[in-house]
Parts: C-alpha cells; structure tokens; sequence
C-alpha cells in the first residue's frame, strides 16, 4: 500500500486518516497544531450533525442585501470594507450561484449524499474510538417566532424535504411541552429528527486522533508548504521543516488549502467565513434538544463545558484580528432565545471562539483528485458542513486512492468547475 500524507488534523483530516489507515496504508497527519485543538474550525462549531444542511448560504435576491453587510459590522453576515477588492471575486460567484431556486435546489442534490446518515457514520467513528457518548442524535429544533417566518423560508424547507428530509410541525404549546426553556415569541417549530449533535468536537477529533496514531499513524506538527512532483508523480509533501517522502498526500487543511491546491495544479475560488461562538458555564438553562433560532441564525447546544452559542460569518480574511463584539452579539440574543438565563452573567462564565470556515462560492466543497497530479486528492471547503460530511468524505477519499468507484457522482465537487 501507499505512504500517504494527510495535510489537516480537523474533522476531515482525522477521519480520512482512519479510512487510510483501514486499507492498510502508511499514514502520515500533518497539522501545525494539535488534532482537536482551538486552531481547527472543528472545534469552534455548532456541533450539529445535520443531514438536513442541503442548502447553501448563497439564496435568490442575496446580492440585494451586500451593501447591509458592508454597513453592518456586527449582522449575522458581515463584509469588512478593508476586505472587499480582495473577497470581491469570490463575493460575485457565491452571488451567482444562489441566483436562482434551481441552483439552489441543483446544490441541495449534490450536498444531500454527503450528509446523508451522518450521525449513525459518526457514532460508529466514535465508538471504535471509545467515544461514543460524544455523538447523540435527539434531534434538532428550529424555532421561528409564528408560522408565518417558516413560511418566508419555503425555498430552503422546499430543497430539505426533496432530499429527504423529515420533520414533525409543533404549534406554539406542543414546541413549550418540546422545549420549556425557549422564549415565548417563539411559537412554532420544526423537529428533525434525523439529525443529531456532537457534543465537544474538539474532544471528537482529538479521541479520533488518538484512535489513529493507536492504529498506527505519525502525527507531525508542521505545515505543508507544497509538493515535490517529478514526472507528473508526487515524491514529497514539503514542509519549512522539510520533506516528508510520500507516494500520495490529501489536502484537507481547510481554509489554508488555496494555496496547496494551487501547488497541485488547481486554481479554486475559497474563502474564510470566520465564524465565532461563546459558551456559557453553568448557564442556568438546561436546553432539551439543540436549537436554531430563525430570528438568530445560529446554532444555540448544550455541551459538556456550558451552553454553546455559534454562528455569524464575517468575511475579513485570515489574517485579520477577531472582532470580540460578534461574540458579545450572540451573547446577547441568548438572553432573547432562552429568558432564564442566569441574571449574574460575568465573563468569568463566558468563553469566546473565533475560526475559520473554509468555503467556496457554491457552497460545496472540493472533493477529487488534483489536475496537476493524480497522487494528490482534494478533501476540503465543506463549509458549514466540515463536521457533518467529515465521516463521508472520508470514506470517499480512501475509495479514490483504493481505485474503487465513488458510491456517488463526484462531479459536482470537481475543482475544475472554477475553470
């Protein structure tokens, strides 16, 4: 078999690794910190496992709303100025490709086999690794202020329900009976039940770290800087520490793969959604089930550290300084979602979290093998879904390096479609 190294220790990175390692190969993870660590956007998720996540940001009339997000530092979308020449390429494809409900519904297809029995693929990644109770699949509730606000969504519940999705439809005292903690603007619901939670992703990934290196894999602290390719074959992944000899390598760094892609002949269109969470220790609500709150696009979850509040994207690049006041936002809407939240709140109870997304303009990842060298496989920009699709993905890249067929048309995932 193959010496293979995988560039990324996150959700994607530690899951394709195990896949590897399954058939045999000599695996190598190269991440320049600790697999589970604060610096993975695995880590700073929702923790939600939703097959039903088949819709993409980009929406019809979207690109109405870009001079809010200029406008706006602290909305649930946000565009620094100082960003916009260098995002603005991006910014028109991820526009385009929500233009229309067809090409939503065309990208709600294509996520949909991705996403397909993701906590029942990841319950089983847990449980080899000793940690099952981590992955729960209770359900999640989205929670919208009247009927009326569910309805203004029929576009994206349209793409849900065309590709499986389920739900149960709760009135205003059977959402009370569900979940006692939330407010009582809120009275009406939808429950999936098909979807489920991880409880810690950090915790997730770093116990599936552990199962690999217990499996056999090296785990080396350095980042990828390229390829040495010679004859169209890949001899080494390289690193400013130096080579690592390999016969085939997996780009699934995230949102530091642009560049490494573009090392392996491709030239993708990805970007950072930074997004940000806070958790409250001890917050003096106990949530029943994982809650998304229309009114606040994010993710409201119990976790063993507190209540977790995530979402937002702020589009400001890698580089640029976290804006604590995103975080300070969510804080805030906890009190509207969830009214006994404790009264004493201090920031010694509160922790916040800022991380990179990695996403392209059409909201489906980049899953293939490069064009430059049919030795290096592209396993990144999930998204929203990094989590979610990691267990699939995983399957999907070792099948690729196996020779074996996809189980699904991969087309759609190519990275020559930003040709």
């Amino acid at each position: 078999m193959s010496r293979v190294v995988v560039i990324g220790g996150g959700a994607v990175g530690i899951a394709t690794a195990i896949e590897l390692l399954r058939d045999g190969h000599d695996v190598t993870i190269l991440d320049p910190g600790p697999p589970g660590g604060e610096q993975a956007a695995s880590y700073g998720n929702g923790t939600l496992l939703n097959p039903s996540s088949v819709v993409p940001m980009s929406s019809p009339g979207l690109w109405k709303k870009v001079p809010l997000y200029l406008r706006d530092p602290l909305g649930p979308l946000t565009i620094r100025w100082s960003y916009l020449p260098s995002v603005l390429p991006w910014l028109i494809r991820f526009i385009k490709a929500g233009s229309s409900a067809a090409k939503v519904a065309r990208t709600g297809r294509a996520l949909a086999p991705l996403l397909a029995d993701a906590p029942t693929l990841h319950r089983r990644l847990a449980e080899e690794a000793g940690v099952g109770d981590l992955i729960t699949r209770q359900g999640v509730l989205f929670a919208f202020p009247d009927r009326a606000a569910f309805e203004a969504e029929s576009l994206s519940w349209r793409v849900r329900r065309d590709n499986g999705t389920q739900w149960l439809e709760l009135d205003a005292d059977e959402l009370r009976q569900r979940e006692p903690t939330l407010d009582r603007h809120y009275t009406f619901g939808i429950l999936v039940e098909g979807n489920g939670q991880c409880r810690d992703p950090g915790a997730y990934v770093a116990a599936l770290a552990r199962h690999a290196a217990s499996l056999g894999a090296a785990v080396v602290r350095a980042g990828a800087t390229g390829f040495r390719i010679e004859a169209g074959k890949l001899r080494a992944v390289t690193t400013r520490e130096g080579e690592i000899v390999c016969d085939k390598a997996v780009i699934a760094a995230g949102a530091w793969s642009k560049a490494l892609a573009k090392a392996a002949g491709d030239r993708v269109f990805l970007e950072t959604e930074r997004g940000y969470h806070v958790v409250i220790a001890d917050p003096g609500v106990e949530p029943r089930y994982p809650v998304m709150p229309s009114d606040g696009k994010m993710a409201c979850v119990m976790t063993p550290d507190g209540l977790r509040l995530a979402g937002q994207v702020e589009l400001a690049g890698l580089e640029a300084e976290p804006n604590w006041r995103r975080a300070e936002v969510l804080l805030a809407f906890a009190r509207k979602v969830y009214p006994g939240l404790r009264a004493d709140l201090s920031m010694d109870n509160v922790k916040v979290w800022m991380g990179h997304r990695p996403s392209t303009p059409d909201g489906l990842p980049v899953l293939g093998l490069a064009s430059g060298c049919a030795d290096v496989v592209h396993a990144f920009g999930h998204g929203h879904v990094g989590l979610t699709a990691a267990a699939m993905t995983a399957k999907i890249v070792a099948n690729l390096l196996a020779g074996r067929t996809a189980p699904f048309d991969l087309a759609p995932y190519s990275a020559t479609r930003f040709r």
